[in-house]
């Protein structure tokens, strides 16, 4: 089908919309460590069905140890460390800006494949970080004391930002090279970014585990959610646009067009999520707010000149 790339990768913008105001609510409410412990455990759950019936099962026949490795690294570096940090800026900053700076994501992806995949950084690639990157500073730079720029944004939220978005673009990569060593012919290729996408889970589900242990010593917080009926519809509703729909398609977006492309569509969620957060959390629209997320995915469509 013409452009169904193009089409999945604008479905995950809205998909990454709803599940950025829900993870943003989540996070305050029942913290990052317990949601995204939540959010793993759901979606591998929901994704083991659908391999059972349509794949044959979790692991495709003659898949082979190197695929495995890249899928379950890509995991650790796209969920545990990349939500962990986006979660967290959530908290400090807001979902807007948190998807504002997460078009540094397809510029990560970019570097990235021009780093692993040898693939070359065109004049016009950087001339779209550039303007990305002007975006994003028309957005969170105001006028500080003396007449002098100022970020108006608390700079823990900032640097938490900027690591989600590239760790997400890394991510990409490692998904994208991890698909290619998955053996041919031996499940439908719709099914091959779920497949993909439940190893990432087992992954981001190991490292959430781990965190949660390590930082609260025990799982009385989990178990509390566990038992709270507003929690778990957050985290199931979490799961169903984020994980399991969101990054299952994303990575379905990625085998039938190019990453970058697959990318720039995706990065709309700034610009998509402005009123819903305005009339969630209330948080003010400015002139200023609102040119800088435009002009930020202006700068990631720039890629299609890439």
């Amino acid at each position: 089908m013409s452009y169904l790339g193009e089409w999945i990768s604008i479905g995950v913008a809205f998909s990454w919309t709803a599940t950025a105001l829900l993870s943003e609510y989540g996070s305050k409410r029942m913290g990052n460590l317990v949601l995204n412990v939540l959010r793993m455990a759901l979606s591998l759950l929901f994704s083991l069905p659908l391999l059972a019936v349509f794949g044959g099962g979790l692991l495709p026949q003659g898949m082979g140890a190197e695929a495995c490795g890249w899928m379950l690294l890509s995991g650790l570096v796209g969920y545990v460390v990349g939500d962990y940090c986006l979660f967290q800026c959530y908290i400090v900053i807001g979902s807007r800006y948190g998807q504002l700076f997460m078009t540094l994501a397809p510029l990560a992806a970019a570097v990235m494949a021009w780093v692993a995949l040898g693939q070359r950084l065109q004049p016009a690639t950087v001339a779209a970080m550039l303007v990305t990157l002007a975006g994003i500073g028309i957005s969170v730079l105001g006028r500080g004391r003396h007449h002098r720029v100022a970020l108006s944004l608390p700079v823990r939220g900032v640097l938490f930002a900027v690591a989600a978005a590239v760790c997400q673009g890394v991510g990409l990569v490692l998904s994208k090279i991890g698909m290619d060593h998955y053996p041919p012919d031996t499940m439908p290729a719709w099914v091959v970014p779920f497949s993909a996408n439940s190893l990432r889970q087992i992954a981001g589900l190991a490292g959430f585990v781990l965190l949660l242990l390590w930082r609260e010593r025990s799982f009385m917080p989990l178990r509390h959610a566990l038992s709270d009926r507003r929690d778990m519809t957050v985290a199931t509703l979490t799961t169903i646009f984020g994980p399991f729909v969101g990054v299952g398609f994303s990575l379905m977006a990625v085998q039938y067009t190019a990453a970058g492309i697959a990318s720039t569509l995706m990065a709309m969620t700034p610009v998509i999520i402005i009123l819903p957060s305005w009339w969630l959390f209330r948080q003010p629209v400015t002139w200023r707010a609102v040119a800088g997320a435009v002009i930020s995915v202006v700068g990631v469509s720039m890629f299609f000149l890439a």
